[in-house]
Order: structure tokens, then C-alpha cells, then sequence
């Protein structure tokens, strides 16, 4: 009896052996423990589809994000799974293409409208963790044009506040899901970072290149604290530079400490580097202050003028003696000048009616320096100018042929822009001023006659502006970037009438 007794107490044991480690010890988050950090609510060049939302975790430890919950506009709606380290990224994406090159953690039917929405980030017990937008109106920063993304400043702030967020000025080498560049940096410190971490840049934010065939550039950490190890995706354009080596510089060892540094092309093809180094002590410890990190050799591949980005990709880190870090990562700008040249403007810029209706004809005479070719922009309502094509001749033909342009209403006056190109070199802009007079404002079917098919087509786009999908410029009879009672008066005085 006593031989069963003690049999079962080992063989209990020996379950608790087994069970112990799957016991949940995630580390409970408290308010401001994980922030959303980016917002990808414009989507993509390539889809109004390729949305994302980014968190970062401020913590020092692994928090679970199990059962956790964003609301959209007070409504429960995006629910977590998984985990994100300490000061580590987590991506939550609306497909697994909308970031193309960063696997998502996760994949979530998120849906963001541009005109603004309210988020709130929960815990699994329902505490609130952190807010953006709270008030529901127009989103903080972003863009709908250029679908750049809104990134938090400093992730240290932790007030809902909107100066401290900013639209992205630059991308990590992220693309969207037809490979379109992303205006943004997911899971990467964002482009604005201006938090009191460190900073990790190029030897300047733009170095010129002239004429040589061999480029060499530093990589710098500048007021770091603790720097332990890091791992970077260095990006950059594969037409413009070829990478030869990679040189360890001395700041990470200046103590004596070995390292292990390498360097290697992302799946041995150009146009990515993946480096990375850490200090071979333990227990960990790293090094302050300022220095260099290493040096890295290109051959220069151009024969004419052109320029590329050199960037920080998705995945790039810095981590002191206990985790990831977060720092600002600056990128640089390389540009060949083969040979310094000036290109001048075009002169004798005309505008006129076009051959048909609803066209506008743009003329000039070629500059006097040998242009090869020259871009043709046109204003839009929010004050930008949208490049409509590249002509080699004197000549230019606004209508529904050109991608973008021919969208006229008549009567509004629409500003464009000449600019002569030789080698990637361009000219100052020339502008001019036109309208289309030849139809009548209303008749936004083009069928010559105001009537209820053109109510119809006017409902259909009521109450939008230029950022959303619905928006039709056709429709904009006033031109102010807003579909509303303006336009549907317009509508409502030209009923009945036909060209």
C-alpha cells in the first residue's frame, strides 16, 4: 500500500514537472506600458486596402497582448493575439500584403475611415492602455495623397494630444502590396522620432558623389547609453551603388571587449545589407557616449546624374545590456553629378482650348540648354501639384486620356507647371493659368444636358472631400476640395439647361 502511495506522489510530481513551464507568467501592462505608435489609415499608393497599425512596447519586459482589444469609435472592434518584446514593434495589418516585405504579427480586417476615427488601445481585463484620437474628428497628421502615414513623435508622451504626432517624412525600404515605397516606417522607429533615445545615422543626411567610382560611408550611434548589440537592413538603390565590404569601426570595442560583427547581402542580391554586431561580455554590458559603428565601401555604378535613398529597413535595432532599444534612425541621400549642368526654364508657355471639348492644349518653346524632356503638373484642391506625364516635345494635351488630368469643370480656372529636364537635372518651374469654357457647370455626365441623372451622380459623392475614395472631382463644381451644398446648388441653378 505504501509502495502505490509514494508511486503516485512521484508520478504526480512528475506532472507538475511537465505542466510548470506552460503556467502563464506574462507580464501585466499598466497604462502607457504600450502605445500605438503609427497609423497607416490612408493605405497605399498601390491599394486604400494596405492599412496598418503599429504599437510599441515601452516596457522593459514581454508583455502578452492575449485577448487584448482596439475600439473604433467606442465600439469593440480589433481583437489581439501574440506578443511584443520589450521595446519591440508589433504590426497588425489588414492583409498580409499591405506591408509586402514585413510579416505581419498580425492579420486583422481593420478598416480606417480617412475621415478620422477614435482608437483605444485595451487590456485583456479592459483597462485602458493608451488613446489616439479620442475626440473622433480628423486624424492627427497623415496624408491622403502621397498616403504617408501618422507617426507618433515621442512615444514617451503619453498624452492623447495631436502635437505629438506628425505625417511620416520618410520610408525604411517598406513597400505596400504592388511594391510601391511606403511613406512610413513600420516596425522600425518612426521617421519623426524625436524621443531622448539615441540616434543612428550616415555620415551626413545627403553626400554628393562626383564623378568618383568608389563611395565610402560611415554609420554613426550618437548618444547612446549602454549600447550592447545591434542589427541593421541597410537599404539602398542597386542601379546607383554596389556593395564591396564592410569595416568594423572601434566605438563598440573601444574597451577591449570583443566583438562579432558581420555583414552580408540580404539573400546575396543587391540592393540590401544586413549588418550586425554585439559585445561578447556576460553579463551584458554595453558602451555611452558617441562613435562610429562601421564604414561600408560602394562602387559607384552611374555614368549620369541620379540620385537614390540610402535607408534603415524594417527589422533594423539597437539593444543596451537588458533589451531592444528605442532610437532614431536617419537615412541619407546619395547623388551622382556626372558633371555639373543648369537646365533653363522653357519660354513662350501658352495655354488654349484643346481639340476637342473638355481639353486644354499647353505649348512652349525648348529651352535654350537642350532639355530632354519636360514634366507636365497640374494644381489640385489641396494646393499640391500632381505630376499629369513627361512629354519630349514642346507640346501637352490635357484631357481623359492622361492619367489623372481631363477631370475639368467648367469655368474654374487650373494652374500648371512646365519643368525642363536634362540628366535628372530640372529646370525652375514656369506656371500658367486656364479654364475650359466650352460646357456648362452641372452636367458632371458630360451628357450637355443638367438633369437627374447628374443629382443622381452628385448624391452618390455628397458629404466627401478630397480624401476619400467617394471624392469625384467632377462633382467639386466650386473647386474647394468638398462635395457638399455648394455643388448641389450649382447643380440646382443650371437645371434643365443643355449646351
Amino acid at each position: 500500500m505504501f509502495t502505490k502511495f509514494f508511486s503516485f506522489l512521484a508520478a504526480t510530481a512528475i506532472l507538475v514537472q511537465v505542466w510548470t513551464p506552460q503556467i502563464n507568467l506574462a507580464f501585466a501592462a499598466t497604462p502607457g506600458d504600450v502605445v500605438i505608435n503609427e497609423v497607416a489609415w490612408a493605405g497605399s499608393m498601390d491599394s486604400a486596402n494596405d492599412e496598418w497599425i503599429e504599437l510599441y512596447n515601452r516596457s522593459n519586459q514581454t508583455v502578452d497582448l492575449a485577448d487584448w482589444m482596439i475600439e473604433r469609435n467606442g465600439v469593440p472592434s480589433y481583437k489581439l493575439a501574440g506578443t511584443v518584446a520589450a521595446h519591440g514593434y508589433f504590426l497588425i495589418e489588414r492583409s498580409e500584403l499591405a506591408v509586402s516585405n514585413v510579416t505581419a504579427d498580425q492579420v486583422i480586417s481593420i478598416s480606417l475611415a480617412n475621415a478620422g476615427n477614435s482608437l483605444v488601445l485595451k487590456d485583456a481585463s479592459g483597462a485602458v492602455i493608451d488613446t489616439v484620437n479620442a475626440g473622433g474628428g480628423a486624424w492627427y497628421a497623415g496624408n491622403p495623397t502621397t498616403k504617408a502615414t501618422m507617426e507618433k513623435i515621442d512615444p514617451d508622451v503619453l498624452s492623447d494630444v495631436a502635437s505629438n504626432w506628425a505625417t511620416a517624412k520618410a520610408g525604411n525600404g517598406s513597400v505596400s502590396s504592388k511594391g510601391t515605397a511606403i511613406i512610413g516606417t513600420p516596425r522600425a522607429a518612426n521617421s519623426n522620432y524625436a524621443g531622448s533615445g539615441p540616434e543612428i545615422r550616415f555620415d551626413s543626411a545627403e553626400i554628393s558623389v562626383n564623378g568618383a567610382t568608389t563611395l565610402n560611408i560611415g554609420v554613426y550611434a550618437d548618444n547612446a547609453l549602454d549600447l550592447y548589440a545591434y542589427g541593421f537592413e541597410i537599404d539602398y538603390p542597386s542601379n546607383l551603388l554596389s556593395f564591396q565590404s564592410a569595416q568594423e569601426a572601434a566605438f563598440l570595442k573601444a574597451d577591449g571587449t570583443g566583438t562579432a560583427f558581420n555583414a552580408a547581402l540580404k539573400n546575396k542580391t543587391e540592393g540590401s545589407l544586413i549588418v550586425g554586431d554585439a559585445r561578447l561580455l556576460n553579463p551584458p554590458k554595453g558602451v555611452d557616449g558617441s562613435g562610429k559603428l562601421f564604414d561600408l565601401t560602394f562602387k559607384v555604378l552611374a555614368t549620369s546624374n541620379m540620385s537614390g535613398d540610402v535607408t534603415f529597413g524594417g527589422g533594423s535595432f539597437i539593444s543596451n545590456s537588458e533589451g531592444n532599444l528605442a532610437a532614431k534612425f536617419s537615412p541619407t541621400v546619395v547623388k551622382y553629378n556626372n558633371s555639373v549642368e543648369t537646365v533653363s526654364p522653357v519660354t513662350n508657355l501658352n495655354i488654349a482650348p484643346g481639340d476637342k471639348r473638355y481639353s486644354l492644349k499647353l505649348s512652349w518653346d525648348a529651352d535654350s540648354s537642350g532639355a530632354t524632356s519636360y514634366l507636365v503638373k497640374r494644381k489640385k484642391v489641396d494646393g499640391s501639384f500632381a505630376t499629369l506625364g513627361t512629354v519630349n516635345t514642346g507640346n501637352f494635351v490635357d484631357d481623359d486620356a492622361v492619367n489623372g488630368g481631363g477631370k475639368f469643370v467648367p469655368g474654374i480656372t487650373y494652374q500648371y507647371q512646365i519643368i525642363a529636364v536634362k540628366n535628372n537635372v530640372q529646370s525652375t518651374t514656369v506656371n500658367i493659368s486656364g479654364k475650359e469654357t466650352r460646357g456648362i457647370t452641372g452636367d458632371n455626365d458630360r451628357s450637355d444636358l443638367v438633369d437627374g441623372k447628374d443629382l443622381e451622380n452628385l448624391a452618390r459623392s455628397f458629404g466627401s472631400d478630397l480624401a476619400d475614395e467617394q471624392y469625384n472631382p467632377l462633382m467639386d463644381t466650386n473647386f474647394d476640395g468638398i462635395i457638399d451644398g455648394k455643388d448641389l446648388i450649382d447643380v440646382g441653378m443650371n437645371f434643365g439647361m443643355s449646351y
